[in-house]
């Protein structure tokens, strides 16, 4: 009889071992600050020196990596799907509408992931670079640091009609972005945070014109300036500073734009629209060390959305293409 028991709870207790394990898979918690400590303990030295490099002749491109890590996450997980090309088998999400003539970088990413290769061949995802050069990125341009977890595995498609479906639209009023962040498992804290990242990089007028042109919520000095660059019709691939005054640093003065009516985009301006998100604004555009340390939290929060791991996906060898 004491055999059996000692044999029952052995069993149960496996049960238990492997419904947690099932359990902690499907939250993403499987990623961990020291994945690659064993395969390739050099990634994040790597990673960074090309990062900087890459920074160093386009500043520009800082927004730009932290936002194609942000478009890969929103869509179906953060799984390196943005940086697959067409193939026979699907479209892909580059040329979805908030990625078209949009999403830059992808040539850099291609570079970062070669001189990893030449280190660790077969073993780095392209969508854990994606996270740690978004990283890079931000502390590069001033902005904060943060442990970022690994171990993402890469997808072996992508999806455009689901990057036009879950990606945020610069036409957005805040409950649609409420909405939108919401279905990602992201708090109204993390969606103003994280649109803190607009205080880098540029827009182009077909995001802003609607704003300039159609809404109420902008200081009319700052809507007649941008109307001589952006007119009703025609040049929509001009360009304007998403931070009208330090485009090419990461601080709050996008939080002190938005109190001002100069938030570039209409999704910008919500936040600061006399509604729930007026608060955090105020806040961060008072204090850059409460943005900063909201970002990072969000940041990490976000990199964890539905990661591939264990056996699912795969490491790609090449990020535009599956193996």
């Amino acid at each position: 009889m004491h055999s059996k028991a000692k044999a029952w709870s052995l069993l149960l207790l496996l049960i238990i071992l492997v419904f947690g394990a099932f359990v902690e898979g499907s939250h993403g918690s499987k990623l961990s600050q020291n994945y690659y400590k064993s395969t390739c303990p050099q990634v994040l030295s790597i990673v960074k020196a090309k990062t900087e490099s890459i920074l160093k002749k386009k500043p520009r491109m800082g927004a730009s990596l932290l936002r194609l890590h942000f478009h890969d996450c929103f869509v179906n997980g953060c799984d390196g799907s943005i940086l697959l090309d067409d193939d026979s088998t699907f479209i892909g999400e580059k040329t979805a509408l908030a990625n078209n003539n949009s999403a830059r970088g992808f040539e850099f990413v291609d570079d970062i992931k070669a001189e990893v290769e030449k280190t660790c061949p077969g073993v780095v995802s392209c969508a854990d670079i994606l996270a740690i050069a978004a990283r890079d990125s931000t502390v590069v341009l001033g902005g904060p640091s943060w442990k970022v977890k690994l171990g993402r595995r890469d997808s072996i498609t992508a999806s455009r009609a689901d990057a036009n479906k879950f990606i945020p639209a610069p036409s957005f009023t805040l409950s649609a972005l409420k909405s939108n962040f919401h279905a990602q498992g992201l708090s109204l804290k993390d969606l103003v945070a994280l649109s803190g990242a607009h205080t880098i990089g540029l827009a182009r007028c077909t995001t802003f014109r609607a704003h300039i042109y159609n809404d109420s919520n902008i200081d009319p000095s700052f809507a007649k300036s941008l109307q001589h660059k952006c007119p009703r019709t025609g040049k929509d691939n001009i360009h304007r500073r998403l931070d009208l005054r330090t485009p090419i640093s990461f601080d709050n003065f996008y939080f002190r734009n938005l109190l001002k009516k100069k938030g570039l985009l209409r999704s910008d301006q919500e936040l600061f629209n006399g509604k729930s998100a007026d608060s955090l604004v105020k806040k961060y555009a008072a204090d850059s060390s409460k943005f900063f340390q909201q970002f990072t939290k969000s940041m990490n929060k976000m990199s964890n959305i539905k990661p591939l791991t264990g056996n699912s996906g795969q490491i790609r060898i090449n990020c535009r293409k599956v193996n």
